[in-house]
């Protein structure tokens, strides 16, 4: 938290006091403000005009640091407003000086970055629209007409479902499979639709939307490798649905043309012109325009509603005599037997080809997704329009095939003659129990009539038969024109995407519309080639295995996405596919190595990103609570690498300590999945500089560092505390987001066994060999014989010792051994003490019988991470915008089954008097990430002053590190301050003053909130390089988590997203 130094008054001595700006809520007194503010005015003023991310916060002093904000992650810029940035951790860290210097050159390099982003995402991305929603000051654009879930998603969906096969086909299809199998054949459908239906949803959700269709979704959510073979798939399939509904249509026709008596050539040809003059009418009315196509939407749907209710309201009205030679005797039971089951005629007689031929009427679920740009809430209205117009369009037809097989009979001749008293002959069907005999055209099989015979039985059944007749071409015309706008479309997308040679030249569009004509005229072209076929039973099966192929890689894209943990697959729509098990392994080293180049070529993008990290363990069997929770949220999802830094210079038995294979071991024992990397420095700052440097493998390697937290700082000599801090700065400089964790009970379980030893000659003799010397008077059975194999080669003494630095004898001779495993890591940290310093022992570390991989896992020490965690909370304190990393880990948290029933409540900064109003920004803030964090609570009272015992506790830290209190001389001070970096001067404690009494507040509230949390998750602070010194920076992290049970995790990201809700 980079903050602009400011004066304050210096209260009691020098010592910091509760008065001043913590004196009210505003963090500034009615006595000292003027003063305090007066004085750099002009300065503030200047600030603000040149840093346009420099803020006044709400928290009570000017700070570099941003709180969250939507404008951070939003890709849109206002006209006339310069849009909020977050401050960089240069920015942060070196402080506001140098960043007026180089404030023009970050301007020209964010300028050239943007434009460079700008035309990346033009040629990557064309298909994309400028965003119109949300981001936007109230007037400056008008917000476009936005659907809800009803008119947008659910009508539009069943329009495109139901359609010819609905009135052309479905009694075929009933007569040929029966009752039964027929509504199998329904319920299959509807079950691949249903699941197809579940995974658009969620991939439509998975970020907001702005627009370009089902690909477009797709190829930005999941990838070009899946989008590019859907989309191509599914434009040839739309184009040839073109030729399916227009031949429906054309059929139509020419039965009412024969019916009137009238023909140009013969059927198939008739139906052949008919439909090449229909589709060449639906390609004029689409490069015209489309304005219309909106507003006839709910007039369709009316139409073909109420030809639904004419035809129920037909099978309940008694037929006429007319009505029954064609078949039609209204509901019977034997009818209702007969046609239950199947009567296969003909060369698509079978459950598949009957299949083959229905499919396409379940199709068009994705009719709501392609338009998901323009709903209101995408996140619910294609979820809920898509699965309801899937149940109803389902509904309706098991009603019509189940009425329409109770009512007509498969065979009838439609001559009023053909009665019982006309033929006199044995009668042969159904018809005889009813008085007609349609015997001879039974038996020769040329029956006209009949749900086996007639394709338009529904009209004929119906009360009003043009009302059937307008709903065919309402359903028809609706179905066939938005094909044929749709498929233009994704294809020209695909071809802007250049995934496929030779088909760019479709990718070009005309007009302010960006039309594609040239894909109109190929959709056109492969329409009317289809059309030539005449035959919709040979039509409807190519374009179901069209439509097999597309939903069966939608469903993939969606499982893959899953299964593979990504963070950034986040859909808000939950219910969308069964886990199925982990996916399998390659553990190939070709294979390995094949993929982890092909990463070069993948470019970073946001929606890919995740925690990849480096923990600074030592070796890991010491620290297994910190191994523990980093594996929870990186397991099978991202990268986890356990550092270890052996002090030392680089021997060939150092070297063997840091790179034994004994750690790997462990970590697989334990069922980690992380890798290990040892190295040897002279310091562990320099070490640990190496690790984030070369850890990883190309674009595998770390980018978060997560260390314990120095819990024996303040008895621990300075310059480790310098070294320690020093480790996070360098962290900062190379990009790293930076997590420190502390748990109450520590994490290292050889801490009692630490020691300063000190080497000279080359390392070949040890100046201090107290804590070995303490050691071997251990007189435990088992722990001599687990080192030396017995009792009686127990070194007793070091020829080489001569004083003792460690003043703190280890009594493990009067406690019994509870935990092995706990011990095995004792023994494991004296035993690489001991061998890297190559030490000259009366036993050869040779006829050692420690092998670290003698303990079985059953003996592993177990923590506090291996066990559910219940239903507690996981308390975010989200007080200043990283990047989102604060929120992803405790997100991917959630997502494991030991975490997934605690509860999220987020945490952030607020005034008294705009509760409510920041707690709704945040709530839309949070939605649009998909984290499914719902608790958000604002905190009015943290501009509160601490109470007075806390802020002594909080100066008792710092005592020991102050220098005005010691040296009075400011020449002495000076000279202290250049050989102690770490010690306090009056004037770096005043310009931190607000700082630090902020983190005793929040310490205050965070014990208030959080005492009984599963975790808690702080944004760390970040202090300035030079003037903020290490001792001072630990005391903040000291109080910030003082007094806590849970374990706490402090989190700051690079200050780069690492969330976004786009879904490109």
């Amino acid at each position: 938290m980079a903050d602009v130094p400011q004066p304050a008054t210096m209260v009691n001595g020098g010592q910091l006091s509760p008065r001043g700006r913590f004196q009210d809520r505003s963090f500034v007194g009615e006595d000292d403000s003027k003063s305090n503010y007066e004085k750099s005015g002009s300065r503030v003023n200047s600030l603000v005009s040149e840093n346009p991310s420099f803020s006044m916060s709400p928290f009570g002093y000017n700070t570099l640091d941003a709180v969250p904000s939507h404008e951070h992650y939003a890709n849109t810029e206002v006209p006339g407003r310069v849009r909020k940035q977050r401050p960089s951790l240069f920015q942060l860290t070196i402080g506001t000086e140098v960043r007026i210097q180089f404030s023009s050159i970050s301007l020209l390099h964010r300028r050239r970055k943007g434009r460079k982003l700008q035309s990346a995402q033009a040629s990557a991305d064309p298909c994309c629209y400028r965003e119109e929603e949300g981001e936007q000051a109230a007037g400056l654009i008008v917000e476009p007409t936005r659907f809800g879930w009803v008119k947008g998603v659910m009508i539009r969906c069943m329009l495109n479902i139901w359609g010819v096969i609905l009135y052309l086909r479905l009694p075929w299809i009933t007569s040929q499979a029966g009752i039964g199998l027929t509504w199998i054949i329904i319920l299959l459908s509807s079950c691949i639709t249903g699941i197809t239906g579940l995974s658009t949803s969620a991939i439509a959700t998975n970020g907001k939307v702005k627009g370009g269709g089902t690909y477009f979704l797709i190829s930005r959510s999941l990838g070009p490798e899946l989008g590019g073979s859907i989309g191509l798939i599914f434009a040839f399939a739309n184009a040839v649905a073109v030729a399916m509904h227009t031949v429906g249509f054309a059929e139509t026709v020419q039965v009412l043309m024969q019916e009137n008596g009238s023909s140009m050539v013969d059927r198939l040809n008739d139906i052949r012109i008919i439909g090449v003059i229909t589709v060449t009418f639906l390609l004029a009315i689409s490069l015209a325009g489309m304005e219309w196509e909106a507003k006839a939407q709910v007039l369709f749907f009316l139409v073909i509603m109420i030809s639904f209710v004419n035809y129920i309201v037909g099978t309940i009205i008694p037929a006429t005599v007319e009505k029954q030679a064609k078949g039609f005797f209204s509901y019977r039971a034997d009818i209702f037997a007969e046609n239950f089951v199947p009567h296969w005629r003909g060369a698509e007689g079978s459950f598949f080809g009957m299949f083959s031929i229905f499919f396409p009427s379940a199709t068009g679920i994705l009719a709501g997704a392609n338009i998901s740009g323009d709903l209101k809430d995408p996140a619910v209205a294609i979820p809920r329009g898509t699965m309801l117009a899937i149940f109803w369009t389902t509904i309706s037809y098991l009603i019509i095939s189940a009425t329409i097989g109770s009512c007509v009979i498969r065979d009838a001749s439609g001559s009023i003659n053909d009665t019982l008293q006309t033929t006199g002959k044995d009668c042969v069907g159904l018809g005889c129990n009813y008085g007609w005999d349609f015997s001879e055209c039974t038996n020769n099989g040329t029956c006209p009539y009949g749900i086996s015979n007639y394709y338009q039985s529904m009209s004929m059944v119906s009360g009003f038969a043009p009302l059937i007749t307008a709903g065919i071409f309402g359903a028809t015309l609706s179905s066939a024109l938005a094909c044929l706008v749709s498929a233009p479309k994704v294809f020209q997308c695909l071809c802007k995407d250049n995934l496929y040679p030779l088909i760019g030249v479709f990718g070009k569009g005309y007009g302010k519309n960006d039309e594609p004509i040239r894909g109109y005229i190929l959709t056109y072209v492969i329409a009317v080639c289809f059309i030539l076929i005449a035959e919709l039973n040979t039509i409807a099966p190519i374009i179901s295995n069209f439509f097999l192929c597309s939903y069966a890689l939608i469903n993939f894209s969606c499982f893959h996405a899953s299964i593979t943990n990504s963070p950034g697959w986040r859909p808000s729509f939950r219910f969308y596919t069964v886990n199925w098990g982990s996916s399998v392994q390659a553990g190939s080293y070709n294979m390995a190595l094949s993929y982890s180049i092909g990463l070069n070529h993948v470019e970073d993008h946001i929606k890919n990103y995740r925690p990849q990290c480096l923990v600074l363990t030592g070796p890991p069997s010491c620290r297994p609570v910190l191994v523990d929770f980093v594996a929870t949220f990186t397991k099978n999802l991202s990268l986890m690498m356990c550092g270890n830094v052996v002090i030392g210079p680089p021997t060939v038995d150092a070297q063997e300590v840091a790179f034994s294979s004994s750690h790997v071991t462990w970590l697989n024992q334990r069922k980690v999945r992380s890798f290990y990397h040892g190295i040897v420095a002279e310091d562990l700052r320099s070490g640990a500089r190496m690790l984030l440097q070369a850890a990883g493998l190309g674009r595998i390697k770390p980018n978060v560092l997560l260390m314990g937290f120095k819990k024996n700082w303040q008895s621990d000599r300075p310059c480790n505390i310098e070294n320690y801090i020093g480790i996070i700065h360098d962290a900062f400089d190379l990009r790293y987001g930076v997590c420190l964790f502390r748990k109450k009970e520590g994490l290292d379980l050889s801490r009692s066994m630490q020691a300063d030893t000190a080497v000279e000659g080359g390392g070949e003799r040890v100046q201090n060999m107290g804590f070995w010397i303490q050691f071997a008077s251990v007189s435990h059975p088992a722990v001599e014989t687990l080192l030396f194999g017995s009792t009686s080669n127990v070194p007793l003494s070091c020829p080489h010792s001569t004083q003792y630095l460690s003043t703190e004898p280890i009594s493990m001779a009067t406690e019994p051994l509870q935990h092995m495993g706990d011990f095995r890591c004792l023994l494991l940290h004296m035993v690489l003490k001991i061998h890297v310093l190559s030490l000259s022992l009366s036993v050869p570390l040779s006829k050692y019988t420690w092998i670290p991989d003698m303990l079985g896992p059953e003996e592993q020490p177990s923590t506090a991470f291996q066990t559910k965690q219940g239903k507690k909370t996981i308390d975010i304190y989200w007080l200043f915008d990283d990047g989102g990393l604060t929120l992803l880990i405790p997100y991917l948290l959630t997502r494991r089954k030991r975490w997934q029933t605690c509860k999220v409540r987020v945490f952030v900064g607020g005034e008294i008097n705009k509760v409510d109003e920041q707690r709704k920004a945040f709530m839309a803030l949070l939605n649009k990430f998909r984290l499914g964090f719902h608790d958000v609570q604002v905190l009015p009272d943290i501009n509160e002053a601490p109470r007075p015992e806390h802020l002594k506790r909080f100066e008792d830290l710092l005592g020991p590190y102050r220098l005005n209190g010691v040296f009075k001389d400011e020449n002495v001070v000076n000279s202290m301050k250049r050989e102690s970096p770490w010690m306090i001067t009056d004037e770096e404690l005043e310009r931190n003053k607000a700082k630090s009494l902020r983190q005793v507040r929040l310490n205050e509230i965070v014990l208030d909130y959080s005492r009984d949390a599963a975790l808690v998750v702080l944004t760390m602070p970040v202090g300035q390089r030079g003037k903020c010194p290490s001792t001072l920076y630990m005391a903040w992290l000291e109080t910030l988590s003082q007094d806590l049970r849970p374990p706490v995790l402090f989190v700051r990201g690079n200050q780069e997203n690492v969330l976004t809700f786009y879904c490109q």
